[in-house]
């Protein structure tokens, strides 16, 4: 492309921004709200979909030692659990650790437990977690079989819904995010759809002296990369104080949630929106002056 028709191209998408200020505003308008409840959207099930995987790693099975097993006995289940290649992490609980946290739970409550004067009726247990989540069923199952091994438990119905609940999360969030991508690509098309309507006129004349259709396509383009450009940059400049406060106010009331860190997050967030509103600029485009170039 020659400089001289770079600078005309440039000139003509100032003059068109310029001459249809309004249009331009709506344009930018419409491309930063879209993808600002894009953005913040994706935030929202980047953010779920990290809580159920914390929630799926801490599923843990709970495995109760026979009473009457030795301590070379616990070793050598110990030892059989560690070889266990769906499993991650092994924790031993005396039974004086155990009732330690029984007490812990029942908080104000502990007061029930005196009735068991200096008797202990905990086993001796492991806290076994791992590597998969999906992995919990056939590995309790194995462990059960380990002689010594009185029980092996993991909450099923909790662990099966819990699993069910995650894939729903993740399953709607893809479908959410695909509908909303497509209708933030058809409300941007429209619009720049308007200003192509406004010019066809001029697109007309054009093709009647001879103008190839990309001579006549490029203003647009690049007027609908600058308009994709300049509406990304301000949702993401939106979207970066959103889930500042946001994160803000989650770590001052639920310290508890595992909120992804704003950084580099936000940065990745905010290529993602620049991008995608250049993109689909460029697509907006495309799709517009298709009609007014059969002449």
């Amino acid at each position: 492309m020659k400089l001289r028709t770079t600078e005309y191209f440039v000139r003509e998408v100032v003059v068109s921004m310029r001459r249809n200020r309004w249009m331009t505003f709506a344009s930018i308008g419409t491309v930063a709200v879209s993808l600002f409840i894009l953005g913040v959207f994706l935030l929202l099930v980047l953010n779920m979909t990290r809580l159920a995987a914390e929630l799926e790693s801490q599923v843990q099975i709970a495995v109760y030692l026979n009473d009457a097993l030795t301590e070379e006995g616990r070793a050598e289940v110990e030892k059989m659990m560690r070889d266990m290649k769906s499993i991650a992490k092994i924790e031993y609980v005396p039974r004086e650790q155990a009732l330690e946290r029984l007490q812990e739970r029942l908080g104000d409550q502990k007061y029930i437990l005196d009735a068991l004067g200096d008797s202990n009726p905990l086993p001796n247990s492991y806290d076994v977690t791992v590597t998969k989540p999906e992995l919990v069923g056939s590995t309790a199952f194995a462990i059960a079989d380990l002689y010594g091994v009185d029980e092996a438990k993991y909450g099923q119905d909790v662990a099966n819904h819990l699993f069910d609940i995650t894939k729903l999360i993740r399953l709607f969030g893809f479908v959410l995010m695909v509908l909303l991508t497509g209708a933030t690509v058809f409300v941007i098309s429209n619009t720049i759809r308007l200003t192509v309507f406004a010019r066809r006129k001029e697109i007309a004349i054009m093709k009647y002296v001879g103008a190839t259709d990309w001579f006549v396509r490029w203003p647009f383009i690049l007027e609908g990369i600058a308009l994709g450009f300049i509406g990304g940059g301000l949702s993401a400049l939106a979207i970066r104080s959103f889930y500042a406060a946001m994160a803000a106010k989650v770590y001052s009331t639920l310290t508890f949630l595992p909120l992804i860190p704003q950084y580099p997050l936000m940065d990745y967030i905010t290529v993602a929106l620049i991008v995608a509103g250049i993109i689909v600029g460029i697509l907006g485009s495309t799709v517009s002056l298709k009609r007014f170039l059969e002449v």
